[in-house]
């Protein structure tokens, strides 16, 4: 059986930070930049005094840009079911977090260097066995339930997984050239004060969180309206990830 679940959900996670391409939020694709400079209206106080939407919001996105580690959290809905994601990632490819895919299960991931670990629930070890004999999937099950499978990063069967660990992968969509963006008042995620941008474009409307106080950092970007919405959420910013080798107990050599 192979040793990791269906690429397409490496894809889809990556993707997504292109769901709105035709925003100005994710600059993914060609934009209409033509917004003329008296449809930006600014804060004369507040957070950001004198600063108009897309001036917060790219500062926000630059800012974002240069931590070094981060918590990200999305969750998207799409033709092949519903997909959340929950991993630390830090700009030397060190990850670790759990992926859920749809009804096909979830899969816990941890790389450090050079090498993966990945941990499969029950409803992940049977879906990558469907059409196999129930005494090969049972098989598999007593092998791989509760271990953990290790692999080399760049292995064929794990190198889409290890992908996940790339933080520059989920911000590279975000791109500090917006026009659009208009204040939309104030909110909080996770309990910081936010500073809220929206934009809006063919059914879709884009949301984006700045931290009101302290490091401008984007705390939350939101698609809706689309056929596949997004909510992400970034968070410890710049804090090491929790990366650990598994017990040697506690790991299966598929070779």
């Amino acid at each position: 059986m192979p040793a990791v679940p269906p690429t397409r959900l490496k894809h889809l996670a990556l993707a997504s930070l292109c769901a709105a391409s035709a925003l100005a939020l994710t600059a993914c694709g060609p934009v209409d930049q033509a917004a003329e400079e008296g449809n930006k209206p600014t804060a004369e106080s507040g957070p950001y005094p004198g600063l108009s939407g897309p001036e917060v919001l790219n500062k926000a996105i630059t800012t974002t840009k240069k931590a070094t580690a981060l918590r990200l959290k999305v969750s998207m809905k799409t033709a092949d079911g519903p997909v959340r994601g929950d991993l630390a990632v830090d700009t030397k490819g060190d990850c670790a977090g759990t992926l859920h895919m749809g009804t096909e299960g979830t899969t816990e991931l941890i790389k450090t260097g050079d090498t993966v670990y990945l941990r499969f629930d029950e409803k992940m070890l049977r879906s990558q066995t469907e059409g196999s004999s129930e005494a090969e999937t049972q098989a598999a099950l007593d092998a791989l339930l509760g271990k953990w499978v290790q692999e080399k990063a760049d292995a064929e069967d794990a190198k889409d997984l290890a992908q996940f660990c790339d933080l520059d992968s989920y911000l590279e969509g975000f791109k500090a050239d917006d026009t659009e963006a208009k204040r939309a008042g104030g909110s909080a995620v996770n309990g910081t004060p936010t500073v809220v941008l929206t934009e809006s474009y063919r059914g879709e409307k884009a949301t984006a969180h700045v931290a009101a106080k302290g490091t401008p950092y984007l705390l939350r970007f939101q698609v809706t309206g689309g056929a596949e919405p997004i909510d992400m959420t970034f968070s410890e910013f710049d804090k090491p990830v929790p990366v650990k080798k598994p017990a040697e107990k506690d790991i299966v050599d598929l070779g």
